[in-house]
């Protein structure tokens, strides 16, 4: 029977992760516990409900119960069962201590007997005990689940977008519609022209995420770009797993994308004039970029000079232009020498394709040695000889190089004589080169210009630049050959 003026607190508990699906609704643990207080004539001051888990201290309307009992605004609780007090051993032993103080006289439970004896308090540590080793070793077996799915290459969450969870066969699968899009926002992006607000604008007008009919923020794409699920890598709690499924990107764009996010390319053309050489250049004299304006019906180029005093003068665009025009002559070649070449590629890539094939078993060697390796690091983390920290560091290198290697494998039986397309392309451009330093536009000779060289200086009214490897040893060639011959312009040196 209560005892004289014994007052009680009724609190329910129901959270959204309750691992129990058979865990009563709040609304029914107070229709269960109303019903159980008539019956045992239990004088209720106050009802506490609250939605939160309870494997961490910290519960708002909890502390504020217990508050109360320290007041003394009542002595006894009556809840559906020990574990909806507690589940953590914070909250548990304060329940206990409440009791060790008297300020706890009585706890009710429909379906747990408690008196407040030495055994009746042993036997409430154990039920909290309890209570906190079944959501401990959930939590552990949900964990090994996951490393399991993690070690299998299988993202453990919810797909990102451009991939959709396959529920039947507990995989992640390409998502047809999505997946152009997410590829075409990493191919804008690498080319260091759009902000992130930019490349918003045009891939949410694209359809990129519609079918959550929700647009994307900026921060998604900020996140989208950084994520390496995107080239077949896991990244999950800061450390690198392989992934099976199926990239969407090479390895090498989104290399390409974070190295554009490092160094923030924000190109400022939004309501300017779009003249052809404007930045594609900058000052010899004090490193600004080079800008164009239009002086008495000519386009002449000039330092910004911001925040500096730069004595660089003037220059008229055509002027520019007939340099480049020049310039690219000097890395041309004609058409029926570059169709020899061609010609010679075809027939070395016979024997190329054998030594591929020597440099892809190297390749399978490799991660053979690789995935060695990484068990070799796991066994020193489990001896104790690494840290959590230097084994991710480890792992996250091994990974990326295995990855890389299969890439690279799976180029060589994908592309097959493709590997000799730079070269060849290489060709083709050296004639185009020439052929568009006669006829070709300056934005065309412009765009050739970027693609085969870098660092384009403007100073004293002449340009200046660094070619690339191959492109600098042609100029060079052409240079020479100009001078045996005492002839200019590449049509005069190979009789065109």
């Amino acid at each position: 029977m209560q005892k004289p003026n014994m007052r009680y607190f009724l609190y329910a508990r129901k959270s959204t992760d309750e691992p129990d699906r058979q865990i009563l609704s709040i609304e029914a643990q107070l229709a269960e516990l109303r019903e159980y207080a008539r019956k045992e004539g239990l004088t209720i001051v106050r009802e506490f409900l609250e939605s939160k888990t309870a494997k961490e201290p910290g519960r708002e309307v909890f502390n504020e119960m217990v508050a109360g009992l320290e007041q003394g605004a009542a002595q006894g609780i009556v809840a559906w069962h020990s574990d909806r007090l507690a589940r953590n051993s914070v909250d548990g032993g304060r329940i206990i201590y409440l009791v060790d103080l008297g300020k706890v006289l009585e706890l009710k439970f429909p379906t747990f007997w408690f008196d407040r004896t030495p055994q009746g308090k042993f036997m409430l540590s154990i039920a909290f005990g309890q209570s906190k080793y079944f959501v401990d070793n959930l939590s552990e077996n949900v964990k090994r689940g996951l490393r399991q799915k993690l070690r299998n290459g299988i993202l453990p969450t919810l797909a990102p977008l451009g991939y959709l969870n396959d529920t039947k066969n507990h995989t992640i699968v390409v998502d047809q519609e999505m997946a152009p899009l997410v590829r075409r926002t990493f191919e804008l992006y690498a080319t260091g022209k759009y902000p992130l607000r930019e490349l918003r604008r045009i891939m949410n007008a694209e359809g990129l995420n519609k079918r959550r009919n929700k647009e994307l923020a900026t921060s998604n794409y900020q996140r989208l770009l950084v994520n390496p699920f995107f080239y077949g890598a896991i990244k999950y709690l800061g450390e690198f797993y392989e992934g099976k499924h199926k990239p969407l990107i090479s390895k090498a764009l989104y290399d390409k994308c974070q190295e554009v996010m490092r160094n923030k390319s924000k190109p400022h053309t939004k309501g300017l004039k779009p003249y052809v050489y404007r930045g594609a250049f900058r000052c010899a004299g004090c490193g600004r970029f080079v800008t164009t304006e239009t002086q008495k019906g000519h386009n002449y180029l000039h330092c910004t000079k911001r925040n500096v005093n730069c004595d660089q003068a003037f220059v008229r665009e055509e002027v520019i232009d007939a340099q480049l025009r020049a310039e690219l002559k000097g890395v041309s070649l004609p058409p029926a020498l570059a169709a020899e070449a061609l010609d010679n590629i075809k027939k070395v890539s016979i024997k190329a394709a054998q030594a591929g094939e020597e440099a892809a078993q190297n390749l399978r060697d490799e991660i053979v040695i690789l995935n060695q390796r990484m068990n070799a690091i796991l066994d020193m983390l489990l001896a104790g000889q690494l840290t959590q920290s230097e084994y991710a560091d480890k792992k996250r290198s091994f990974v990326e190089k295995k990855m890389e290697n299969e890439m690279k494998l799976a180029a060589f039986a994908r592309q097959g004589d493709n590997r000799f397309e730079p070269l060849m392309g290489f060709y083709n451009t050296a004639v185009l080169a020439g052929e568009s330093a006669i006829s070709g536009d300056p934005a065309e000779n412009l765009q050739i210009w970027k693609n085969i060289g870098s660092n384009f200086i403007l100073g004293g009214k002449r340009i200046s630049y660094k070619l690339k490897s191959p492109w600098e040893k042609l100029r060079k060639f052409n240079s020479a050959a100009a001078a045996a011959s005492g002839k200019s312009g590449f049509f005069e040196i190979w009789g065109g």
